[in-house]
């Protein structure tokens, strides 16, 4: 198993009249297959920047959104242990403060997709970390221990 730094990421959890904003960032298969996990908008960490400078920047490449960034509600981990890939994610409560544009494209095309979803339709996704599940209408931080990449 190779010998990788820990990648540390950011990620905004933004409410927008109770719908949760999720991505599919992952492109599809070469069979054309598209990846059916959503997870939320973010990206990883540039060195000599905040986190929540970071997030701002992610959210504007990745969805478009200028936000006002609150507090850390969620670290979350995981890992391939046959890569030796290892995240870690700190997730932040955002708010947004502009519109959401109606014609966007990720200029890294990283994310595919972008999709407001209610709390009832979270709980039937494939969806990481499993946390969104329930997070977002919640207060307070949580913890997510390490567990297996999925996609």
């Amino acid at each position: 198993m190779p010998n990788r730094p820990i990648r540390l990421a950011v990620r905004g959890i933004i409410l927008q009249q109770d719908r949760l904003l999720l991505v599919n960032a992952w492109p599809p298969s070469k069979d054309g297959t598209q990846s059916e996990l959503w997870c939320a908008p973010g990206g990883g960490v540039e060195k000599g920047h905040s986190l929540p400078d970071n997030l701002a920047r992610e959210l504007m490449e990745e969805c478009g959104l200028f936000v006002d960034i609150g507090a850390p509600c969620l670290v979350n981990e995981f890992h391939n242990p046959d890569s030796g890939f290892h995240q870690v994610e700190v997730f932040f409560r955002c708010k947004m403060t502009n519109e959401q544009p109606s014609e966007w494209h990720d200029p890294e095309r990283i994310v595919n997709r972008r999709q407001w979803f209610t709390r009832a339709e979270v709980q039937d996704l494939h969806i990481k970390p499993d946390s969104l599940r329930s997070l977002p209408w919640q207060d307070g931080m949580t913890y997510d221990a390490l567990e297996r990449l999925t996609k």
